[in-house]
């Protein structure tokens, strides 16, 4: 996996951190027969729901934004097909863990560099079987081979997998979830990760069409770093409520009041940060609308030889003529307006801070 873009299926064995390894959505495996997956919901992944065996033939799964981790062992792969779903009561979406955007990589070569290790231990079953053999037979040899087979079958995964949440654990200041925001902080978290996968999402990004801007890049960390502002914010804004706790007197009022001023001028401007991204969202909103348009144009065009044709039969040439000629016209419109809108869009990623 690339650092700082999630791709858009899950390996058939693992373990995968939500929010830094795997996108929260709807995933589909097209053949889980005999496997098994467990998400760990809840703070830290301590609530985990599971399903074992899966029957044969395609599953379907639904990882939220709000689970921690996401465990797999089928023979194939989850494709993910859908964005997570909307709360059906209309309330904003839980924001999902956001992590550095470097931390991933820095995991995975961590893990890289210790995968040798883990078949020391079925090899050494099958050393102790080999030296064994002599003095207590052919039968021992088998079983202790057999041994050998099942842990190493099953060290190597567990082993790295269990790596990595160690070295995770390590990082803690590299990711974020979302008991580190108060509601304020997690709604304007909510905000900037819908502006970012309407971008990630969107068919002009997924076709190259926005390649002025590189979003598989610029975009986790616009998130990471505006996440680490609101979590401080948060975390501010939760001791200000505490020291300003009860009736104050006023020297205690006048010195809280140049915190908050401060404080303030954060959030304003981490807000016009947001907003900057939302104007960037809906400006490739835009483009994707007016691609969706062209393509329909371009399905109309194909057809239209078949008019032409029928027209042709019954009326003269020069009355056909007119009618490609309008359709022409509209198609080169369209082909206008979609540049437009996708030099709107490049400029609107264009105003985006620079990251850190």
């Amino acid at each position: 996996m690339t650092s700082g873009a999630w791709n858009d299926s899950i390996p058939g064995i693992g373990t995968f951190f939500v929010g830094i390894d795997v996108a929260p959505g709807r995933y589909r495996c097209e053949d889980g027969k005999g496997g098994w997956w467990v998400r760990f919901t809840g703070p830290g992944g301590g609530e985990p729901v599971g399903s074992w065996p899966l029957p044969p033939g395609p599953t379907e799964i639904e990882i939220a934004p709000t689970d921690f981790a996401f465990e797999t062992h089928v023979s194939t792969y989850w494709r993910r097909i859908a964005p997570p779903s909307t709360p059906e009561d209309g309330s904003p979406a839980e924001p999902r863990p956001v992590a550095d955007p470097a931390l991933r990589a820095e995991l995975d070569t961590i893990v890289a560099r210790r995968r040798p290790l883990v078949w020391l231990a079925p090899l050494t079953v099958l050393g102790i079987g080999v030296l064994g053999s002599p003095l207590l037979g052919s039968l021992w040899l088998i079983g202790l081979g057999m041994l050998a087979v099942l842990v190493a079958l099953g060290t190597p995964s567990v082993s790295l997998d269990l790596r990595r949440a160690r070295e995770l654990e390590r990082r803690r200041d590299r990711y974020l979830t979302p008991q580190d925001f108060d509601d304020e902080g997690r709604a304007m978290l909510s905000r900037v990760q819908a502006a970012v996968d309407a971008v990630r999402d969107s068919e002009v990004n997924r076709e190259g069409l926005l390649d002025s801007v590189d979003n598989a890049v610029t975009l986790p960390r616009q998130e990471w770093e505006i996440a680490q502002v609101l979590a401080r914010q948060s975390k501010l804004r939760a001791e200000q409520e505490e020291l300003g706790g009860g009736a104050m007197l006023p020297e205690v009022e006048a010195a809280m009041a140049p915190l908050r001023a401060k404080l303030e001028v954060s959030v304003e401007a981490v807000t016009r940060r947001v907003e900057a991204l939302e104007r960037y969202a809906e400006r490739v909103r835009a483009a994707d609308e007016v691609l969706h348009a062209q393509r329909r144009l371009e399905a109309i065009a194909e057809k239209a030889h078949e008019y032409d044709e029928l027209v042709a039969d019954t009326v003269r040439d020069d009355l056909a003529l007119p009618a490609i000629a309008r359709l022409t016209e509209q198609s080169d419109e369209l082909v206008r307006t979609l540049r437009e809108r996708l030099a709107k869009a490049a400029e609107a990623g264009g105003e985006l801070p620079p990251p850190s």
